[in-house]
């Protein structure tokens, strides 16, 4: 499924790298944790589609990482997880999916196998809808925003602002539009209240003023463009 999410914790780099490059090539956005602590913090830092995880990890184990996702207050308490592990007993399999798993795969597997179990679970848990501007992402069901991996805490008129724009994307939004439709205002009003939020979306995305993804059209309003 296109654009999907997907964490994969996997401390095999050999593995690792055979089953992001068979992903990417379906068009679904990567993110690789090598370790237990490592996936906890994307986990609680990120929301991600679903989650392939190895069961024998460093730091914290495979397991312990999936109850911690399932038992704690995060961004993936629903997410879909897969493990993808040596460890093939029936056992070990209940124990799996005992945690909170989802589905269990052993290793060694075949790719086409996994792909088909990652996408039945995609449809049945639809992916967030999202605006992309270069390494930013806006996730509109959630109001997240991400600088490459990383949460951004916009307040909420931030997000509609930027959102707007990103949803008007290389059209000139004047500050009387931007001021009706983002705030719902259709009277006279000090249209400089704009001002103030665009610097602050510019300081926690790191956007300078001459970035095209939010660029001032002066006496107009603003645009986002292409990049």
């Amino acid at each position: 499924m296109d654009n999907a999410k997907i964490l994969i914790v996997e401390d095999e780099i050999g593995i690792a790298n055979f089953i992001i490059q068979g992903l990417e090539e379906e068009n679904m956005m990567l993110t690789h944790a090598m370790n237990g602590k490592d996936a906890l913090l994307k986990i609680n830092q990120n929301r991600f589609d679903l989650i392939l995880l190895d069961w024998m990890i460093l730091n914290i184990s495979g397991i312990d990482v999936c109850r911690a996702i399932r038992n704690s207050v995060n961004p993936n308490e629903q997410t879909p997880i897969i493990f993808i592990t040596a460890k093939d007993t029936v056992e070990d399999t209940i124990a799996g999916l005992n945690a909170g798993a989802n589905d269990y795969i052993k290793k060694p597997f075949d790719f086409n196998e996994l792909l088909a179990r990652i996408n039945v679970y995609l449809r049945k848990n639809p992916k967030s809808k999202f605006l992309r501007s270069g390494n930013i992402v806006m996730e509109t069901d959630t109001h997240q925003t991400f600088l490459d991996t990383l949460k951004v805490d916009l307040t909420l008129k931030e997000f509609e602002l930027f959102s707007y724009l990103l949803k008007n994307r290389n059209r000139i939004c004047t500050r009387k539009e931007i001021i009706e439709n983002v705030w719902d205002i259709h009277f006279d009003y000090d249209t400089s209240v704009i001002d103030v939020f665009v610097n602050a979306i510019r300081k926690k995305l790191n956007l300078k003023k001459d970035d095209p993804r939010l660029f001032t059209i002066r006496g107009v309003g603003y645009i986002s463009k292409d990049v």
